[in-house]
């Protein structure tokens, strides 16, 4: 396991002097467009802005898509004159558009610059709503995701409030990670790269997955979740018709109380993956991860994310005859400032990201600064530029993200 010296190259004067510069010239959606054009909302009313939540678009999305009971507009539903149909008087849907340009250097010899015009990056149908008082959906379709067809990936049904209790569960295809940190709110080009983790011969990780996510929020503060998985991503059946291929499944725990403007929390999950050698019959990688993470938020002006995990795989290469354990371990720190308040334009984000593991091929540290500024609401101007410390390499990325 590489050690890494945290404090080496990671603050970058070019950072700084992009996130200035930017600032000088600027001066002073899980939610998505279709729920401001239903309810006749600002988005700022749940962002801080899109796609970071706001502590009452985080209430929204809990509540299964929809306000409070007396505040629902009656408008908003068709009259069927039957007490067991509600429909929705318009399908909610919204598109996202993202537009980037990025420039690669690295400051070792032996490798070529890149400059690269990522335009379209990424184009999202997205969709979600009512079913039922205690009955709600949401799905996004990527038409375009890095010049693929993506497909499916958040996608999920939500009963909310069961027994009339903070009881929720959630079926279908959603992020194992997404009760720590919700990577699709985050405002950088960059990723949470722990999350993706994964060795080259499991395919198991934070990202996306099937299954069913319960959780529970307790009177005391304290909120609870089970999650039920495949395992194995989001990817198509096998020959016999299976998404997952073997019957046992994977399962996370997870814990977290606020107090305050402080939220802490810690997780465990069990998992396992199988595949077969050839002569050699099943061979399995058993794996457990455990976690903590912290989050302060001082009123959506100033907030510190925070995130710690060990991964450990007893036989990450399937090895029938010598299974060789390895551990990883890594998290990220994240800053968000609002520079003029939480509905004001001007945003910049810091992001360290660090991965160490027993394969040091994946080793993988870097900072990020990253500025965004509101054209208009749903129009937001990104510059960001990240240093990753293995490859010596330097990233820069600007462009717009707009939602409609």
């Amino acid at each position: 396991m590489r050690r890494i010296d945290t404090g080496a190259r990671l603050t970058v004067i070019c950072l700084i002097a992009l996130i200035f510069i930017s600032t000088v010239l600027a001066g002073s959606a899980k939610a998505i467009p279709a729920f401001a054009r239903k309810y006749k909302m600002s988005c700022t009313t749940c962002h801080a802005p899109a796609p970071r939540l706001k502590e009452f678009g985080e209430e929204f999305a809990a509540n299964a898509f929809q306000l409070e009971e007396s505040q629902e507009p009656p408008r908003a539903f068709r009259e069927t004159g039957d007490d067991l149909l509600m429909l929705q008087r318009e399908l909610p849907v919204a598109i996202r558009f993202d537009v980037f340009a990025h420039h690669t250097h690295y400051s070792g010899e032996g490798r070529e610059s890149m400059t690269d015009l990522k335009t379209p990056y990424g184009i999202k149908l997205m969709s979600g709503g009512n079913i039922s008082k205690s009955i709600g959906y949401y799905f996004y379709f990527f038409m375009s995701e890095k010049g693929e067809v993506a497909g499916v990936e958040d996608a999920y049904i939500h009963f909310n409030n069961l027994f009339d209790s903070n009881l929720d569960i959630m079926v279908g295809q959603f992020q194992v990670s997404d009760p720590l940190f919700k990577r699709e709110l985050r405002l950088t080009f960059q990723d949470y790269r722990i999350y993706g983790f994964k060795t080259d011969k499991t395919p198991t990780d934070l990202t996306y997955d099937r299954g069913v996510m319960i959780t529970y929020g307790a009177r005391t503060g304290t909120d609870l979740v089970l999650e039920v998985v495949n395992g194995n991503g989001k990817g198509e059946v096998d020959e016999a018709g299976h998404f997952d291929a073997e019957q046992w499944k994977n399962v996370l725990l997870r814990a977290s109380h606020g107090f305050g403007p402080v939220r802490l929390g810690g997780f465990g999950y069990t998992a396992n993956s199988r595949t077969a050698v050839e002569d050699e019959g099943v061979v399995d990688n058993k794996m457990l991860f455990w976690g903590i993470d912290g989050t302060i938020d001082f009123k959506d002006v100033l907030q510190v994310n925070a995130q710690y995990l060990e991964r450990t795989d007893d036989n990450p290469e399937f090895d029938p005859m010598d299974a060789d354990e390895k551990k990883t371990v890594g998290g990220f720190v994240e800053l968000v400032w609002a520079v003029n308040g939480a509905n004001g334009r001007t945003f910049v984000t810091g992001l360290f990201n660090m991965i160490d593991s027993d394969l040091d091929e994946y080793d993988y540290t870097s900072g990020t600064l990253s500025f965004s500024y509101l054209v208009r609401r749903n129009v937001r101007f990104l510059a960001e530029a990240t240093y990753e410390d293995k490859k010596e390499r330097y990233d820069f990325v600007t462009g717009f993200v707009a939602a409609f």
